[in-house]
């Protein structure tokens, strides 16, 4: 049987040897075995090119390929106009 777990969220840095060091002295007496989880930032988004790119090459989408699903036209459909 599992122990109970009590969860503490603080802050760090990983430095360049892969060394964790956290912002705040934690709440715990140790030494102990700990459990740990880390939450990444998303450093930087894709563009929505790269992202039309990436769609575009993904074989999941290959069906579209096929000339029996390319069932409109250019006078299908009525013009649409964001006025926002």
């Amino acid at each position: 049987m599992q122990a109970a777990t009590q969860a503490i969220e603080t802050t760090g840095t990983i430095d360049a040897q892969h060394h964790l060091t956290l912002d705040e002295t934690l709440p715990i007496t140790g030494p102990t075995r700990v459990r740990v989880s880390h939450l990444l930032p998303e450093d930087s988004d894709i563009s929505e090119t790269e992202w039309l790119q990436a769609a575009a090459a993904n074989p999941a989408f290959d069906f579209l390929k096929d000339p029996e699903e390319d069932v409109y036209t250019l006078s299908d459909g009525e013009p649409f106009y964001d006025e926002g």
